[in-house]
């Protein structure tokens, strides 16, 4: 009975590598037609493709014959000599005929606004009504969220709340010392703690976020999903500027590399930040004038 019983699981185990394996051929040689049909669409050679992507003749010819085992990094080059998403080469559905990756492809270009709206008819669980009127500023230090996010509350005459000062209230410290203590893993945790008590207990305030936020997934999801984000964009002078009017010279202290790292930083950030319903630029903007824009940013929000 064992040996049977044996036999059977050895069977199914073969079964199983056998599919795998004939699933990974199957989707090599779908993966050669679409880059042997992109290739062709811009029509250019195959010799041209490997001077472009710099990948050699053979792993094209292997590639495009469907018996191919490109490793990613090539068909990275690959996508980008033929200017080409690498995801159109590899995804499940057709890059020339999808209108799902067509639509993906419109909503990357569309502006903040056109996305908000699609994303009102297409999402039926849209959590406007978790989000209820809780508005959030994101942005790196030095942005104006705490400035811009009282002179909101304000003009709402809504509780304006920062997100460090619960963080502080919760932990009974200072952010200072939760970081020396506990490390950016504890800060974190408690960061997510203090979110989820504001939620619990206000669903009408203007908060202001640290500027790592975004930087955790889990986090930041659940504050897009709850609250109104509004991303305060400045450009990296006016950060380290603001930031030093402040009393705080620690950014340019002994670094002589601050400023390219600050723009390091905002670049990294831009496509997370980006996330935010709508933006509102600073540059060259009084406080004034950005509370304006950013009065008006709300309205246009339909939050009120």
């Amino acid at each position: 009975m064992k040996t049977a019983q044996k036999s059977r699981t050895n069977k199914s185990a073969s079964e199983r590598k056998a599919r795998l394996e004939t699933n990974a051929k199957t989707f090599v040689a779908l993966v050669g037609e679409r880059v042997r049909e992109a290739r062709e669409r811009r029509g250019i050679s195959r010799r041209a493709l490997s001077e472009l992507s710099q990948v050699s003749l053979r792993y094209l010819a292997h590639l495009e014959g469907g018996t191919g085992n490109i490793s990613i990094a090539l068909l990275w080059r690959v996508s980008e000599a033929l200017d080409h998403r690498i995801e159109w080469l590899v995804g499940a559905d057709d890059p020339w005929k999808s209108e799902t990756v067509h639509c993906a492809e419109l909503f990357r270009r569309a502006t903040q606004e056109q996305r908000r709206r699609v994303m009102k008819i297409l999402d039926p669980g849209d959590p406007a009504g978790l989000r209820e009127k809780r508005i959030c500023l994101i942005g790196l230090r030095g942005a104006g969220k705490s400035t811009l996010g009282r002179m909101l509350s304000n003009e709402l005459s809504l509780p304006f709340l920062e997100l460090d000062q619960e963080i502080e209230e919760i932990s009974g410290m200072p952010v200072s010392e939760v970081m020396a203590l506990y490390g950016q893993e504890g800060y974190r945790r408690l960061e997510r703690d203090a979110l989820e008590r504001i939620v619990a207990t206000s669903n009408q305030t203007v908060l202001a976020a640290a500027g790592g936020i975004v930087a955790e997934p889990e986090t930041f999801s659940y504050l897009l999903r709850h609250f109104h984000t509004i991303w305060i964009k400045a450009r990296p002078e006016d950060h380290m500027e603001r930031v030093r009017n402040q009393g705080d010279l620690r950014p340019m202290s002994g670094n002589p590399k601050a400023m390219e790292e600050l723009n390091s930083i905002l670049t990294s950030r831009a496509e997370l930040y980006s996330k935010a319903e709508t933006t509102v630029d600073t540059a060259g903007r009084s406080p004034d004038q950005s509370k304006w824009d950013l009065l008006t940013a709300v309205r246009k929000l339909e939050i009120l």
